[in-house]
């Protein structure tokens, strides 16, 4: 993709203040963030251009009645833009959930950032109080509802017609199938080391999965393999159980008071 097709449009930053005034942490996610991007000449190319912010609104939104968005999370859908927002506390709670897409956010190349004030450093710089063994079954569970995606054509209202063509000639959805196991394997490395690798080194091996390239039973057969190694994992694992509380609600209140200074 070339340099100028990655900058964020104006006019989108202009009329959403998540992205804009209210904004501490926006960074590219998906392909681009894991290094799975398809050539756009590739018959197989389908891939948006993904970014995940998180924002702090103002005052009024903590102490009145406004909400931000849909229960703190907005989406926006323009072009080949395809950008999810979410609200401090709900990022948070998130975050302390061990949610596998937002983590994402926190351990990033420096590279793939767009935006981090003060306020989001402060995210950054305590991203090891999101590690815990919560992460199985968050990673687990996501991976498995790639799966199910990959084979239930119920779901093709989110795809394009291109990707529903390449559905009806493989049989499965191939993105998702190497969404799948891109997601088991980051949950193992994270129960492993505690940190979480976005870049992916396995990057060309996911690519080709996503070009059709692996069958469905051996993708069956790595998801089968993935999943009883990070039940092993899980045992094994240094991390912690379950995240500090306190710890997370007293840098909550950190990040949010910070970004309000920030703002004034």
């Amino acid at each position: 993709m070339r340099t100028e097709e990655l900058i964020i449009p104006q006019n989108l930053i202009d009329k959403n203040p998540g992205l804009g005034k209210w904004n501490i942490i926006h960074a590219y996610r998906g392909s681009y963030a894991h290094n799975t991007r398809l050539n756009p000449t590739d018959k197989f190319f389908i891939d948006d251009i993904d970014t995940m912010g998180v924002c702090v609104p103002s005052k009024d939104y903590y102490l009145g009645l406004r909400t931000f968005h849909s229960s703190g999370t907005q989406e926006i859908k323009e072009g080949a833009w395809d950008i999810v927002v979410y609200e401090a506390k709900k990022a948070i709670s998130l975050l302390a959930g061990g949610n596998p897409n937002i983590l994402s956010l926190l351990w990033m190349g420096e590279d793939k950032y767009i935006n981090v004030t003060g306020a989001g450093k402060l995210l950054l710089d305590n991203r090891e109080l999101f590690s815990s063994k919560k992460v199985h079954k968050a990673f687990v569970g996501y991976g498995y509802g790639q799966l199910h995606k990959m084979t239930n054509q119920n779901f093709e209202g989110y795809m394009g017609d291109k990707r529903r063509q390449l559905f009806q000639s493989l049989g499965f959805d191939a993105k998702n199938a190497s969404h799948a196991i891109r997601i088991f394997r980051m949950g193992i490395e994270m129960m492993e080391t505690g940190r979480l690798i976005v870049e992916r080194q396995d990057a060309e091996e996911l690519k080709a999965i996503k070009r059709g390239e692996w069958s469905l039973d051996q993708i069956r057969e790595e998801t089968d393999r993935l999943k009883k190694k990070a039940d092993e994992v899980y045992e094994t694992s240094n991390l912690p159980y379950d995240v500090d509380w306190e710890k997370i609600n007293i840098l909550s209140i950190k990040v949010i008071e910070t970004a309000w200074k920030e703002q004034n």
